[in-house]
């Protein structure tokens, strides 16, 4: 049996909901927030797991990326906020919250200020509330926040990936699934097979799907979480393909250039590929 680690975000319980139930193909189930996924990947503690693109360019030597499961894409990157109505921006912060050192979120803010911030790590559905009750503090939110912030009392300062799409012309890639290389091709390309079949039945979209989502996600509105599912499931979900490898490669290059990871003492294929 398959340990598979992921996070409760709504994308990633749709992804997998119907491979974890799957009676001919057994897996473990472990849910824990994107950044101890990040953490745990460097001890290469599950055979399976999603983590952030930055973490895993840290780790490229332990795993290799999936063809199937990434959040990447366009008019869905990290959005840099403040509390509404003030004048807190980069220059005059006095605390900057990010979702997580390991994650793209951060790599991401790296690149937009060269490196010139100084974050504090907060787990991702704590920022809103920390700027809330905070005068010149920002944060770097993500995952469905980006839905409710400005209902909350926020506005932007930076759209993190629409900073990058302008910029580089690729989609960002955020987070992705990844496979142990030392587990056997043939059995990495039979998962990497149920996984494309559990997207595939996702999208029938039985009741009972949706209430494990729901039962999973920090916001419990409809409307949220299938916004959520639209944006951070699609195409790229479904298949990387020639852009989404391009981005990633691009991603990795633009990272070791910043000094945010170093450069691998050995060149390893980074997708794992078809069959």
């Amino acid at each position: 049996m398959i340990s598979l680690a992921y996070s409760p975000c709504p994308n990633d319980t749709f992804l997998f909901y119907h491979l974890i139930r799957n009676t001919n193909y057994p897996v473990k189930e472990e849910l824990y927030d994107v950044e101890n996924l990040n953490e745990f990947a460097f001890e290469g503690k599950f055979p399976v797991t999603k983590l952030s693109f930055a973490a895993f360019f840290h780790i490229i030597d332990k795993y290799i990326l999936l063809e199937t499961g990434s959040a990447l894409g366009r008019g869905c990157g990290p959005i840099l906020v403040r509390k509404k109505n003030t004048n807190t921006n980069l220059e005059n912060y006095t605390a900057l919250y990010i979702p997580g050192q390991l994650t793209t979120a951060n790599l991401l803010l790296s690149l937009y200020t060269d490196g010139n911030h100084k974050p504090t790590a907060l787990r991702y559905d704590e920022i809103i509330p920390k700027l809330l009750k905070e005068e010149n503090s920002l944060g770097v939110i993500i995952h469905e926040e980006r839905f409710t912030y400005e209902e909350r009392g926020l506005e932007k300062v930076v759209d993190l990936g629409e900073w990058w799409e302008k910029s580089t012309g690729y989609p960002i890639p955020l987070g992705a699934i990844a496979i142990r290389r030392d587990m056997p091709r043939e059995e990495a390309l039979q998962f990497q097979k149920e996984l494309q079949k559990s997207l595939r039945d996702a999208y029938n979209e039985p009741k009972e799907m949706m209430e494990y989502i729901r039962k999973n996600s920090q916001n419990k509105e409809d409307s949220v979480i299938r916004s959520h599912i639209n944006l951070y499931v699609n195409e790229f979900t479904k298949n990387l393909g020639k852009e989404g490898h391009e981005a990633v490669t691009y991603l990795f290059q633009r990272a070791i250039e910043a000094g945010f990871i170093q450069k691998p003492a050995k060149q390893l294929e980074i997708f794992l590929g078809e069959s």
